[in-house]
């Protein structure tokens, strides 16, 4: 039986660090949020629709992401169709839990605690998570058994080299790219068009944090982006105008090459 994910978006991640303090300190100054210290020794960076906790652990880690469902009902039907174990966050109400994907890392679902915190500045909604893996055909199995949807898959030849999947009709909230090694890739902050992708690139200027990759724009997603580096080395997306796509909307195919992943230009090859 299809497990009922969709709709679903990504509400928050973790970020480790071993260092937690400082990577909030410039989490909150990238992105202009409030940063709160959590139980436990973690931090929360919290704006406008972008929720992100740094806690203590290996550098450039993310242990584990969090969708939020539409509402209770939703959330309990889900549930019932997997076998996942309790998930506490501050972020999350009672009866939040989580699954593991084959890479150790825990997928969370849940409802928020609390409304958004008022907040101007740029906008940029958390959008998306990416992980690289040495077990891309277990990744995609294991996801599309969530119950997201295949939006877009690359192959080298014939072998699959990355997959998008989405839980809504957003491209994607999820991918992953075959690599030498399992780690988190980055995360996205989703922004409202091609201004916002001034805007955050000027922002950049004045912290003096230079583009790591970009401006250019994806083959899966279509979306417009640059990336940087946070201090640990994970990367950071900001993306405008990701494709939408209908539930039933087949999944298509490109050419491992650079082309696919930015029609500009030169790509990040992880493999």
């Amino acid at each position: 039986m299809e497990t009922e994910l969709w709709p679903a978006r990504l509400h928050h991640l973790r970020r480790d660090s071993p260092n937690p303090e400082p990577l909030a300190r410039f989490y909150g100054e990238l992105l202009g949020d409030r940063v709160e210290a959590l139980p436990g020794g973690s931090w929360l960076v919290a704006g406008r629709g972008r929720r992100l906790v740094v806690g203590r652990g290996a550098a450039a880690s993310v242990p584990y992401f969090a969708l939020e469902l539409q509402d209770a009902a939703h959330l309990a039907a889900f549930r019932r169709r997997l076998e996942g174990e309790p998930f506490s966050s501050p972020l999350f109400r009672e009866g939040a839990f989580a699954l593991t994907d084959p890479d150790g890392r825990r997928v969370a679902f849940g409802l928020p605690a609390k409304e958004d915190p008022v907040a101007g500045g740029t906008p940029g909604r958390l959008q998306h998570f990416v992980c690289a893996t040495t077990r891309l055909e277990e990744m995609l199995a294991f996801y599309r058994g969530l119950g997201m949807v295949e939006s877009d898959r690359v192959l080298e030849e014939k072998a699959l080299s990355a997959v998008f999947l989405r839980s809504d009709p957003e491209h994607h909230s999820f991918a992953a790219f075959r690599a030498p090694e399992p780690r988190a890739d980055h995360h996205c902050y989703e922004t409202t068009g091609w201004l916002d992708i001034r805007d955050w690139a000027d922002r950049m200027a004045k912290l003096r944090i230079p583009l790591w990759w970009g401006p250019g724009r994806h083959g899966p997603g279509n979306n417009l982006f640059f990336m940087i580096e946070d201090p640990d080395g994970h990367k950071v997306e900001f993306s405008a105008e990701l494709e939408l796509m209908p539930r039933a909307m087949p999944p298509r195919t490109w050419p491992h090459e650079q082309r696919t992943l930015n029609l500009w230009g030169s790509a990040w090859m992880r493999s």
